[in-house]
């Protein structure tokens, strides 16, 4: 017999909520769960496997609109391979785009983490104050 988990162990175990999981069902993200005849949700590891790349793909900021589009192609077998490899492809461009992003804010964090450590070494914001005006926006 093979281990099947609740929506609430799921939910814990992807640090989701129930209601989350409930949306993305409703939303057909999540077809291949199957239920008992009374309705409840039983989750299997391979489901829980299909939740965590529908998180990635929620991560790098796909609508759920086109996360069911990939849904869709897995259910519809090798015939979609492109669409899949293609699908990720130009997420792997929009997540390195991101990390670009975030590398540039992170230079800036930094240079402001060195002005204040500095102002606050020398005991006033005035060792900066050359620049004054530019040094509030820019150091």
């Amino acid at each position: 017999m093979m281990k099947t988990y609740s929506i609430s162990e799921v939910a814990k175990e992807l640090n989701l909520t129930a209601y989350t999981l409930r949306y993305y069902d409703k939303e057909g993200l999540m077809p291949f769960v199957e239920r008992t005849s009374s309705g409840t949700r039983l989750f299997k590891e391979s489901d829980i496997d299909a939740l965590k790349i529908i998180e990635c793909l929620k991560s790098t900021g796909m609508p759920i609109k086109e996360i069911k589009n990939f849904i869709d192609w897995c259910s519809g077998g090798d015939s979609t391979l492109q669409q899949r490899y293609d699908m990720f492809m130009e997420r792997k461009a929009t997540v390195e785009a991101q990390m670009e992003e975030l590398k540039k804010t992170m230079e800036v964090i930094e240079h402001k983490c060195s002005y204040y450590k500095t102002a606050l070494e020398a005991g006033t914001e005035n060792i900066h104050k050359n620049n004054k005006i530019g040094s509030l926006i820019t150091n």
